[in-house]
């Protein structure tokens, strides 16, 4: 039996399971929700949790000294320590949790609020030009607020294998130097669906540069351990870990440099968000991410190996991984492919016509211009094994 057959045979009846626990996904049998990259659906407990918080006890936090504030402000400080848990943090005391409303925001906080008064003139940065627009434009901002304040910052662009789209470690040492001081990293890439290997990236640049590592497509889809992971912060989106939209996280360690403290006056929280995102990391721990992870990759594998006896089709990133037996690491969750002669955007209104939702446009991929568009299916633990056969069988038929 391959590695793919073991997973439904092992979770078949586990994920069955979960699945009846999304109402929306339930609720609509005749379409499969293939676009969760770009934001899952939530749980019942996750809607039960809002709705709660809504009736019972709904007040700002840290305004107030009456039941219903303090108990707002005390779920607000249990989330921040529901974070760093859900993240593996080794030293909580170390570290700090800021909610923002999502991996952008949180980005462009740490490179105007943080970043600009980390860095001294002549410093270097290493930034992904082909990764989310969200994860380079931000660092671009900062370089140009501190050269208008004469302080000159190099951007070096992170190094990429042709074609894979993974960063090329080996160039990437040869890159960086003594005034190295940041590097901006992606944890699982939006396009290509393949963990950056953010270990080998420390190794190339040594002990001393700050990391902070966009985790928009990690936290909630597989383990995300800072106790592994050598880096300095950590972003991540509600929105796309089962919680509400308008909420994220930003976690910072107090390793290398000051201690991150976003500008400005510390307005009303979004406490309605932050009691979803509670929520939905207890769901998501009550599952277990890494058997979710190994359905999604499960799900995943199935369509490479489709796509790859479909001619018509280019499936993009390493091509290594797409088959049952790849030799490295496979895809997590996404797939994005191209049509050889359809227009991405024309096969995302014929895959909708049969009842499936995907994204099919350029994904804010840094860099891309309107015909680098594609289709990319996105997977979360309630898809099923036959509606990825269903979707290949439409594809077959083009």
């Amino acid at each position: 039996m391959t590695d793919v057959g073991r997973v439904w045979e092992e979770l078949g009846d586990w994920q069955r399971s979960l699945r009846e626990q999304f109402p929306i996904i339930t609720g609509h049998p005749d379409l499969a929700y293939l676009d969760s990259a770009a934001t899952s659906q939530k749980p019942r407990a996750v809607l039960d949790a809002v709705q709660e918080y809504l009736v019972t006890g709904n007040a700002n936090a840290g305004r107030g000294t009456y039941p219903w504030a303090n108990a707002t402000t005390a779920m607000v400080e249990r989330t921040r320590d529901r974070v760093r848990a859900f993240l593996d943090d080794p030293e909580p005391e170390r570290s700090s949790v800021h909610f923002v409303s999502g991996t952008t925001e949180g980005l462009r906080r740490i490179a105007l609020d943080w970043l600009t008064a980390f860095l001294a003139d002549g410093d270097e940065i290493v930034v992904p030009f082909a990764d989310h627009q969200a994860n380079l434009s931000p660092w671009l901002e900062a370089r140009d607020a501190l050269a208008r304040r004469g302080i000159g910052v190099r951007v070096v662009e992170m190094p990429r294998q042709a074609g894979s789209g993974d960063y090329d470690t080996d160039a990437l040492a040869a890159l960086v130097g003594p005034r190295t001081r940041f590097v901006a990293l992606t944890h699982v890439h939006h396009v290509y669906g393949g963990d950056m290997n953010v270990h080998r990236v420390r190794e190339a640049v040594g002990p001393d540069a700050v990391i902070c590592l966009d985790a928009a497509q990690s936290v909630g889809h597989l383990p995300v351990s800072v106790a592994e992971l050598d880096v300095d912060f950590v972003v991540f989106s509600g929105h796309k870990a089962l919680a509400l939209p308008g909420i994220g996280a930003v976690w910072s360690r107090r390793a290398r440099g000051p201690r991150f403290a976003p500008g400005g006056w510390d307005g009303t929280p979004n406490t309605v968000g932050i009691a979803s995102l509670a929520a939905a990391l207890d769901w998501l721990d009550g599952a277990g991410v890494a058997r979710i992870d190994r359905w999604c990759a499960g799900l995943a594998a199935r369509l490479t190996e489709a796509l790859g006896e479909l001619p018509a089709f280019e499936v993009l990133g390493c091509q290594l991984s797409l088959a049952d037996d790849s030799p490295v690491q496979r895809r997590s969750s996404i797939v994005a492919f191209r049509h050889r002669r359809i227009d991405s955007g024309d096969l995302g209104f014929i895959l909708f016509s049969h009842g499936f939702m995907v994204r099919s446009d350029s994904h804010c991929q840094a860099g891309a211009d309107p015909g680098d568009g594609s289709v990319r299916v996105s997977l979360h633990v309630y898809n099923t094994p036959e509606e990825i056969d269903a979707l290949v069988a439409v594809l077959r038929d083009l």
